[in-house]
């Protein structure tokens, strides 16, 4: 079983095997279709494409952020659908280094589905190396899902109000560039800032030069570093919507830091109540 990160010679070795899924989860936030006709151009033989906005969020309201995570009735569908039932080995990649892919994990383990794994290097190392790559849209036949929410792996913004207000211990963990959490250039969301007490930790240091991920100790100093003292499991991890903040849920993962949390709605969620608290700067 796979359940953090996958190589492309390993996911090569199971082109073939009817026991594994592959989901395409390229999505460009500023032209949303853009990601499909990548998929429709080419991409990983047998794999699926999941939709950022379709698939991996449920329907954004007056009070969610911008990517609210599926009900799960409505994703346990998406996944049947698409060939995923219980034992099937998933795979997922894109090509942002894993920050929608990421998304996927998080939402499979949030449904106790443990066998999913992002395919390191993403798409880009794919193709880089040569692997096959088709237009063909394969069919899967549709599996039986059992769901079981872990619905602690997450918290809402009250949750999160009650660590920055004091009355709660832990560490808030900002996956966004360092610009956007300072207040500079935000160009997403209608206010700039961050939470007060949060610590900057953007998810692209998780990543080397060519796209992987960083050794696993390397991942451990640099999150131990921003911690501050707090043990993993009190670390809260947030972004612009809810999406990058998975990919350093999976670093933590990898670096041996488990029981850290999502802030689902995140930073565009906050926003939508103008009685919480934010700050700018570093």
């Amino acid at each position: 079983m796979y359940d953090t990160l996958i190589s492309s010679r390993q996911l090569a070795g199971h082109l073939d095997d009817p026991e594994w899924v592959i989901c395409d989860c390229r999505f460009v936030l500023s032209s949303p279709e853009q990601g499909l006709a990548a998929y429709r151009e080419g991409h990983i033989p047998r794999a699926v494409y999941f939709h950022l906005d379709r698939d991996l969020s449920g329907a954004v309201t007056a009070t969610t952020g911008r990517h609210p995570p599926p009900s799960a009735p409505d994703f346990v569908w998406t996944l049947e659908q698409a060939g995923i039932g219980d034992g099937i080995q998933v795979v997922a990649y894109d090509d942002a280094g894993g920050a929608i892919a990421a998304r996927l994990w998080w939402l499979l383990r949030w449904l106790g589905h443990d066998e999913v794994a992002v395919l390191d290097g993403g798409w880009s190392g794919w193709v880089k190396e040569g692997r096959p790559v088709t237009t063909d849209v394969a069919a899967h036949e549709v599996r039986a899902f059992t769901a079981r929410p872990n619905d602690a792996l997450w918290l809402d913004s009250n949750g999160v109000l009650e660590i920055v207000n004091g009355r709660s211990s832990g560490v808030v963990l900002d996956a966004r560039g360092p610009d956007r959490f300072r207040g500079e250039n935000e160009t997403i969301d209608p206010v700039a800032g961050h939470i007060p007490g949060a610590v900057s930790l953007p998810f692209a240091g998780n990543l080397d030069s060519t796209g992987h991920f960083k050794p696993a100790e390397t991942l451990r100093e640099q999150i131990h570093a921003a911690l501050g003292g707090c043990s993993a499991a009190q670390a809260v991890c947030m972004c612009g919507s809810g999406v990058t903040a998975c990919h350093n849920l999976l670093a933590m993962e990898l670096a041996g830091l488990k029981g850290a949390r999502l802030y689902a709605g995140s930073w565009s969620e906050w926003i939508r109540d103008p009685s919480r608290p934010i700050t700018t700067g570093g």
